[in-house]
C-alpha cells in the first residue's frame, strides 16, 4: 500500500519560521483545519482556532500544545452560518489582536440535505461561500494593517464541476447536494481571484488551494455506497497532514514564487477549471455576495 501511495503523494516540506506572525484558522478542531494550525504553530505563529463546536475547539488547542512545544495557540467561538456570530468573532479578533497575517478560510460542509442558515442562505453556499466572505470582509483592515499578508482559500477538486446558479443560489428550485457543493467550491475559486485583484495594492494577496482527496469527515452526509468505498480504500487517500500541504506551501512560500489569485494543489500552481478563471463570472458572484449579505465593499 505504502508503494502505490508514493506513486500519487509526493511528500514536501518547508522549514519557513513564522515567528511574530498570527493566523486565523476556520475549522481547525478536525482534519486538515487541525493540520494547518498545528504546523503553524510549530514554525512559532499564534494561531486562533475559529470553531463551531467549542469543546472539540478546545480539545484541538489542548492537543496541539501537548505535541507542540510552546505553542500559541487559542480556541474561539466561530459559526460561519450566522452572520451574527461571524460579527461577534471578528470583533473578538480585533479586541485581542494588533496584528493578523494569514486568514485560512478552512472550514466547511459538503454533500449535505437542504437546509438553511439562521440568515436564510442554503447552509453549503451559505456556509462555505458566504461565511467566509463576509468574515474576509470584516477582518480585511486587520490584514490591510499587518501587511503583507495572505488570504488562502481552500476549495475542491469538485469545483470543476461547478456553476454558478445567479438565478438559483439558494438551489431552493432544483436542489441537489453534490450540484449545491460544488457551487459553492467554485465560489471559493472566483471570490479568490476578484479579491486578489482589489486587494494586491494593499500588500494582502490570496490563494486558492484544492487539498485533493483526503480522508476526512467532511462526507459523513454522504449516503450509499461511497462510506464503504472509502473505508476500503482509505490507505490510498491523503491523510489531513498531507491534505494541508498545499496550504503551508501557500503560507510559507515567497511571493515572488506565487501567482496572486492563483490556484493551487500538490504544491504547486494548478490552472484549475475554465469557469473558475472567469473574471466577468467572479465579478458577478462579489457584486450577488455583497447584494445578499447586504454590504458594500468596493
Amino acid at each position: 500500500m505504502q508503494a502505490i501511495r508514493s506513486l500519487f503523494f509526493s511528500k514536501w516540506s518547508s522549514d519557513v519560521r513564522l515567528d511574530g506572525k498570527t493566523a486565523v484558522v476556520t475549522g481547525a478542531n478536525t482534519g486538515i483545519g487541525k493540520e494547518t494550525a498545528k504546523d503553524l504553530a510549530a514554525r512559532g505563529a499564534r494561531v486562533i482556532l475559529a470553531c463551531r463546536d467549542m469543546a472539540k475547539g478546545e480539545q484541538a488547542a489542548r492537543d496541539i500544545m501537548r505535541d507542540v512545544s510552546c505553542a500559541k495557540v487559542v480556541a474561539r467561538h466561530l459559526d460561519l452560518a450566522d452572520t451574527k456570530s461571524i460579527c461577534q468573532f471578528a470583533e473578538n479578533v480585533y479586541n485581542t489582536e494588533k496584528a493578523l497575517h494569514y486568514l485560512i478560510n478552512n472550514a466547511g460542509v459538503a454533500m449535505c440535505p437542504f437546509t438553511t442558515t439562521p440568515d436564510g442562505f442554503e447552509t453549503q453556499f451559505g456556509v462555505n461561500h458566504l461565511g467566509h466572505f463576509f468574515l474576509t470582509f470584516l477582518l480585511l483592515d486587520l490584514l490591510k494593517h499587518s501587511a503583507p499578508s495572505r488570504v488562502i482559500n481552500l476549495s475542491s477538486m469538485a469545483h470543476i464541476m461547478g456553476k454558478i446558479q445567479f438565478d438559483d443560489l439558494g438551489g431552493e428550485n432544483n436542489y441537489h447536494p453534490v450540484r449545491a457543493y460544488a457551487q459553492s467550491k467554485l465560489a471559493n475559486v472566483l471570490f479568490t481571484r476578484e479579491l486578489a485583484n482589489r486587494t494586491a495594492a494593499l500588500g494582502v494577496t490570496a490563494y486558492s488551494v484544492d487539498p485533493g482527496v483526503v480522508n476526512t469527515e467532511i462526507g459523513r452526509h454522504v449516503g450509499g455506497p461511497i462510506p464503504a468505498l472509502v473505508q476500503t480504500f482509505a490507505g490510498l487517500l491523503k491523510t489531513p497532514a498531507e491534505g494541508a500541504f498545499t496550504t503551508i506551501y501557500c503560507v510559507v512560500t515567497p511571493e515572488n514564487e506565487m501567482i496572486n489569485g492563483g490556484h493551487y494543489r500538490d504544491c504547486a500552481y494548478s490552472k484549475g477549471c475554465k469557469a473558475g478563471g472567469d473574471d466577468g463570472t467572479a465579478l458577478k458572484l462579489w457584486a450577488a455576495s455583497c447584494h445578499l449579505l447586504s454590504i458594500r465593499w468596493r
